[in-house]
C-alpha cells in the first residue's frame, strides 16, 4: 500500500524554528526571563506550552504573565513567520508525491486563517487534498484536530492503517497513534533527538528520509 501523508507545518514543513526562538525570547523579556538557546529550547520544549514555561521557570507562569507572553510570542512570531522558508527539499518533495498520484494533506494547530495565506505565498496548496489549521479559537489538541482532520476526508476512502503523520513534535506521534496511523518525527523543529525517540516512533533528520521511512510503515 501506497502512504498517505498527513504533513505538520510549523516545524516540518516550515523552516521557522528561528522565529520561534526569536519571539520566545521577545516575550520572556517582558517579565524578566533571561534569552534561551535552541539548544536549551529543544531539551525543554512541551506541550501544554504552559507546561513549557513551568519546566523553564520553576513554576507555572501566573495567568497574567501568561497572557502577555502568549500576546508578544504571536505578535512576533507572525511578523516573522512571512520571512520563513520551506524545509530544504519540501517543495520538491511535495510536488513529486503529488505528480506520483499519491495522496497528502495537512493538519495543523496554527489558526486556518493565517495558515492559508502563508502556504499560497509559497505555492504548495495545491499538492494537498486538504489543509485544516486550527479554527474558531478551538484549544483542542493535535489529536482532536487530527481526528477532525481524516473524519474531513473519509470521502476518499484512506485507511487509517496506511495513514503515516510526518511531524517535527512528540504530540504529532501522540496523535497518530490516537488515530490508529503511523508516525515519523524530524528533527529539524521543536524538539531535541533524545526527547524525540522517547516517543517510539522513527525519528530522522531530513524530509526526504521521513518520506522513505513513511512509505516503508505503510507498505
Amino acid at each position: 500500500m501506497n502512504a498517505h501523508l498527513v504533513w505538520d507545518w510549523n516545524g516540518t514543513l516550515l523552516h521557522d524554528i528561528d522565529a520561534v526562538i526569536e519571539a520566545t525570547n521577545a516575550s520572556f523579556a517582558e517579565i524578566g526571563l533571561p534569552r534561551i538557546t535552541l539548544e536549551r529550547y529543544r531539551e525543554l520544549y512541551c506541550v501544554p506550552v504552559p507546561k513549557f514555561y513551568e519546566r523553564l521557570m520553576g513554576r507555572l507562569p501566573t495567568d497574567d504573565e501568561w497572557e502577555v507572553m502568549d500576546e508578544i510570542f504571536h505578535r512576533h512570531y507572525w511578523t516573522l513567520a512571512g520571512t520563513c522558508g520551506l524545509t530544504e527539499g519540501a517543495a520538491e518533495i511535495l510536488a513529486r508525491w503529488r505528480y506520483e498520484g499519491l495522496t497528502q494533506s495537512l493538519c495543523s494547530l496554527a489558526p486556518h486563517e493565517q495558515l492559508l495565506p502563508i502556504i499560497r505565498t509559497h505555492g504548495i496548496e495545491d499538492h494537498f487534498i486538504r489543509v485544516d489549521g486550527r479554527v474558531d479559537g478551538s484549544h483542542a489538541g493535535k489529536s482532536q484536530q487530527m481526528a477532525r482532520h481524516l473524519a474531513a476526508i473519509e470521502d476518499i476512502d484512506i485507511d487509517p492503517r496506511r495513514v503515516v503523520v510526518i511531524g517535527d513534535a512528540v504530540d504529532d506521534a501522540v496523535a497518530a497513534a490516537h488515530v490508529g496511523a503511523r508516525a515519523v518525527l524530524y528533527t529539524g523543529g521543536s524538539h531535541s533527538r533524545a526527547s524525540l525517540e522517547l516517543a517510539g516512533v522513527p525519528v530522522v533528520d531530513s524530509l526526504a528520509e521521513a518520506v522513505e521511512v513513511a512509505q516503508a510503515l505503510a507498505g
